[in-house]
């Protein structure tokens, strides 16, 4: 044989042996998934008063503070509704206080003898009523001035603007979401790997994790828990074999990977939904 062709054959020979024991050392030590994706605590911000919105003073992609108005709902009628109840209370309060300067004068009287038992029992009667108006009436003034608080609506966290859906003049309802929200406290991967992989997956293990978005960084994590159902479980349609199934599918199981050390700029960067590669060392 030519000696040129031999060592043509001999080094695309070891370039193969290298390949393979390549992808035997991956297979031993790693298990890897590419059905895995960035999650974070996320929520529909809503409303609970109903009323027309005057202002949204945030756009999407914005970062904002706990606390920080996200959007505001026309506050006159629970204005109104709140000075109302105030000046009931001021009414009742002021009888309240006749009535019990009445029924301590009276439950002296009563008991030197100077009054009727009637008249000691009418007295205790009208305090009594008097006092759980007036209660009525502070737990009614307390309602509208969280009404009157709610008119806010504030951001739960400090986090980001990720949706928008609602505009000056609409009509805002109790539950029904203005503001999708993301907060900046932590962020985590959802890994789903193959039911034949679990077994060699151990909680604490470490995991290299790659964003396709951060081309230039891969991250560090570890594997906090494995989901005790697959993934299939809590669908809308869940799989049912009691007829039997002819085909078997390979189901996937969550895994649940913090990331470790990770500070507000990549906060920034790893958006929630990103798609992610992780490699979960398993020796």
């Amino acid at each position: 044989m030519d000696p040129k062709r031999k060592k043509i054959l001999f080094g695309v020979g070891f370039v193969a042996i290298l390949v393979a024991c390549y992808f035997l050392y991956q297979h031993l030590m790693f298990v890897e998934t590419d059905n895995a994706q960035v999650e974070a605590h996320a929520v529909m911000v809503a409303a609970k008063v109903s009323g027309y919105v005057t202002s949204v003073p945030v756009v999407e992609g914005q970062k904002v503070k706990k606390g920080e108005i996200l959007a505001q709902i026309d506050e006159r009628d629970y204005n109104n509704t709140l000075t109302q109840a105030k000046g009931e209370m001021t009414a009742i309060q002021a009888r309240m206080e006749e009535a019990e300067k009445n029924y301590t004068r009276l439950s002296q009287l009563y008991k030197s003898g100077a009054v009727s038992q009637q008249q000691f029992d009418n007295a205790t009667s009208n305090f009594s009523d008097i006092k759980a108006k007036f209660e009525s009436i502070t737990a009614q003034v307390a309602q509208a001035e969280l009404n009157l608080e709610n008119t806010k609506v504030r951001a739960p966290s400090d986090g980001f603007v990720a949706k928008r859906s609602v505009e000056e003049g609409q009509l805002a309802s109790p539950g029904v979401p203005l503001i999708g929200f993301v907060d900046t406290d932590s962020r985590w991967v959802e890994a789903n790997f193959k039911e034949t992989e679990i077994e060699e997956i151990k909680i604490g293990a470490k995991v290299d994790i790659s964003v396709d978005a951060i081309s230039s960084k891969t991250y560090v994590g570890h594997v906090e828990s494995i989901s005790s159902a697959t993934g299939a479980t809590f669908t809308l349609l869940p799989p049912d074999n009691a007829t039997g199934n002819f085909t078997k599918v390979v189901q996937r199981v969550p895994v649940k990977i913090v990331i470790d050390q990770i500070g507000e700029k990549d906060i920034e960067a790893l958006r929630a939904g990103l798609s992610a590669v992780v490699k979960v060392h398993t020796r």
